[in-house]
């Protein structure tokens, strides 16, 4: 079987997609999470792991009813962190700097940047990572 290289548009393409997956799919809530109920959301194939603990997808939802605060933006940029965490981990980035703000009193926005090792680096900017119905 005949190997193939991706091109530089792909391999772009390819963390683009890898990202947003990896940041707006539902992580499954910690033990130590609050939740609203008992539903600590997830997606279902973490119950699976080809590895122990690898799991998929972000605790940004966990966001999604507190006040914005400090520590709102904090645990946004902690919880993106996480996400992308295997992108390094797998040594498909470099680094990744994550920088969030607070654009307006209800919604946050991010700004992504992943140091790739063949070339320039990604960014990608999420003018609404998160709206917060009663953010004030």
């Amino acid at each position: 079987m005949q190997a193939f290289a991706l091109t530089a548009q792909d391999q772009r393409s390819w963390l683009e997609r890898a990202l947003v997956i990896s940041l707006f799919t539902w992580r499954r809530a910690e033990p130590s999470d609050p939740v609203d109920d008992q539903d600590r959301q997830g997606w279902w194939a973490d119950a699976f792991p080809a590895v122990a603990n690898d799991r998929i997808g972000s605790r940004l939802w966990l966001l999604r009813r507190r006040t914005i605060t400090a520590q709102t933006l904090r645990d946004a940029q902690r919880y993106c962190e996480e996400a992308l965490q295997w992108l390094l981990d797998d040594g498909h980035v470099l680094a990744v700097v994550v920088t969030i703000t607070r654009p307006s009193p209800t919604q946050l926005s991010g700004l992504i940047v992943l140091e790739r090792p063949e070339g320039d680096p990604l960014s990608l900017s999420f003018d609404n990572l998160l709206q917060v119905p009663n953010a004030i």
